[in-house]
């Protein structure tokens, strides 16, 4: 299949869509992957560690093809199950210019990267995925295409006020595929983007090397939205996914977004297919996001329709402030501000507004010339409480893989946040160990929430805490004990993390008092053996419920009212 034109989207026969996932997709427990990089197809057993393990991979073969393939995920979805994950996000999978691992640098968007596999084996992994009652989303590009043409000369051209170069030369006889993108006007060859927070400039020009659709609300612009479509929509029919990541958000217009977020979601529907799911890469303000989520009435003189953008987007914000407090290096007050601010903007974002998808780590840290996942300097604790504050706190949390081995990556580039997790020398060992702390850590406080209707719907507060039960307050030091509650009806669930590295602390924290007047115990879901008395405060200006509990370094409680 060479052209758009050939692309069938009745649906295909013989297929079975998933038609109704139960859950809301607030409700996920995103585990994300890069498919070069979780395993590959060989049959492994996992590699002697104990605690953590740096991942595999030098400094030459991380900026390379590793090997992982789409039967490598299908060979281990229970491991990913069993973290207590409910979706798997893919990094783009079709096929790439030869030169790339990542799968952002398309040349042919109508076949699966052989590297990876084919689409039978994507097709496998989204059915297999729906046994195990897990949702699939790929990653997607819509802003550029790969390296797939060159400028005049064969050298870099940068962006410079909006000029529109010359065309040079396509790099292959027969690609970019479909054959519709072999068109010169399609692009906007505007050269490198060289200011990423600059516009018109983030919009218009390529990302490095990978060329840039023109991006406008032009004739050309219309078509290769009209062609991106179609592609996307063909995925859904061929292999059932549920939803898509989109890539470089920020750099796409919100019209060109909500457009096709709207055809793709009803061409969804039109398969019986509800809850398709459709987030965004958007680093930027919260006033921004409100430009692409939710419901809105985007129209242009030939354009009247009501559409409908992004569910959600990834919440840099919070990972921006989060590492931090974890690590006891910022006050809790910042998270503080952080969800003051979400819940600001979340009124111009539809029924689910507030509910970003968080994270802890990330494959694509922008801007930041030292690259480090979370666990870098960082004790198996403080990784085991990040994710937790996710499971627990407001939102769709996020896990990049490798962070429940405790991975530790850091340096000069992306490719050393993006190590394997099975060893590409010697064929036999890997790093999937569902015996690990992390590991068993985070599965034991994941399938909680699974279960747990207060930490899926319930409303969120932080908590006041005191050294002496009679003066509470907020968070107001570095290394303040945090504390929230998640409340659903009459039902609290409280998370209290201290996160000083050294110091042992005695902490009074203030719970709800109309839930909890007539109750005496919170019993413990996580680090705590025994039960925790509700108290109440002697001072009748001022009533009070509190716990008391007693906090070694790093200690993190999860508990619950009953």
């Amino acid at each position: 299949m060479k052209s758009v034109h050939d692309i069938d989207l009745s649906p295909k026969p013989g297929k079975k869509y998933w038609k109704s996932c139960h859950r809301e997709w607030r409700e996920e427990f995103i585990y994300f992957l890069l498919v070069d990089r979780f395993h590959d197809s060989n049959k492994r057993h996992k590699a002697d560690f104990d605690v953590r393990h740096p991942g595999f991979g030098d400094d030459v073969q991380l900026s390379k093809q590793c090997g992982g393939t789409l039967r490598g995920i299908i060979d281990q979805l229970e491991y990913i199950k069993n973290l207590g994950c409910t979706s798997i996000w893919l990094s783009p999978v079709f096929k790439n210019n030869p030169e790339s691992y990542h799968g952002y640098a398309i040349e042919n968007y109508l076949e699966i990267d052989e590297r990876f596999g084919t689409k039978d084996d994507l097709e496998d992994l989204v059915e297999m995925a729906h046994d195990y009652d897990m949702r699939v989303f790929l990653d997607i590009v819509l802003h550029h295409a790969g390296n797939n043409w060159t400028y005049p000369g064969g050298y870099d051209y940068y962006y410079y006020e909006g000029i529109e170069f010359p065309f040079g030369n396509w790099r292959y006889e027969d690609k970019p595929i479909p054959i519709e993108l072999r068109n010169p006007a399609l692009y906007g060859r505007k050269g490198q983007i060289k200011h990423f927070d600059a516009y018109p400039e983030t919009r218009d020009g390529d990302f490095f090397s990978l060329k840039a659709f023109k991006n406008d609300e032009s004739r050309e612009a219309i078509y290769v939205q009209k062609i991106l479509t179609a592609i996307h929509c063909y995925w859904i029919r061929e292999v059932d996914i549920d939803g898509f990541r989109l890539d470089a958000v920020k750099h796409m217009g919100e019209l060109a977004i909500s457009r096709f977020c709207s055809y793709i979601r009803e061409y969804a529907y039109s398969l019986g297919k509800r809850n398709f799911f459709l987030f965004g890469e958007l680093v930027g303000a919260d006033a921004m996001f409100s430009h692409y989520v939710g419901p809105k009435t985007l129209a242009t003189y030939n354009d009247q329709n009501l559409y409908y953008g992004l569910n959600s987007v990834l919440d840099f914000q919070l990972y921006f402030a989060l590492e931090g407090v974890i690590k006891g290096k910022d006050s809790p007050g910042k998270l503080i501000e952080r969800y003051t601010e979400l819940q600001k903007n979340a009124l111009d974002r539809g029924e689910y507004g507030e509910f970003l998808v968080t994270f802890l780590d990330n494959h694509d840290q922008i801007g930041d010339e030292f690259k480090h996942r979370f666990g870098y300097n960082s004790e198996p604790e403080q990784i085991i409480a990040g994710i937790a504050f996710l499971l627990c706190a407001l939102g769709t949390p996020c896990i990049y893989y490798g962070t429940e081995q405790g991975l530790d990556g850091c340096g000069k580039g992306d490719r050393y946040i993006r190590e394997c997790l099975f060893n590409p020398n010697d064929k036999t060992t890997d790093l999937l160990n569902q015996q690990s702390e992390i590991y068993k850590a985070i599965a034991s406080i994941a399938h909680f929430r699974n279960e747990s209707n207060i930490l899926r719907f319930g409303r969120m507060f932080m908590r006041e805490t005191s050294k002496d039960n009679i003066h509470f307050h907020l968070p107001e030091c570095n290394k303040c004990t945090l504390a929230f509650s998640r409340i659903l009806y009459d039902q609290e669930v409280v998370f209290v993390f201290n996160s000083s590295i050294c110091d042992a602390r005695e902490e009074h924290i203030m719970v709800d008092c109309q839930l909890n007047h007539s109750r005496k115990w919170m019993t413990p879901v996580y680090g705590y053996k025994s039960n925790v008395e509700i108290l109440h405060s002697e001072n009748p200006a001022n009533p009070v419920c509190y716990i008391k509990l007693y906090l070694k370094p790093m200690q993190l409680v999860i508990l619950k009212n009953y």
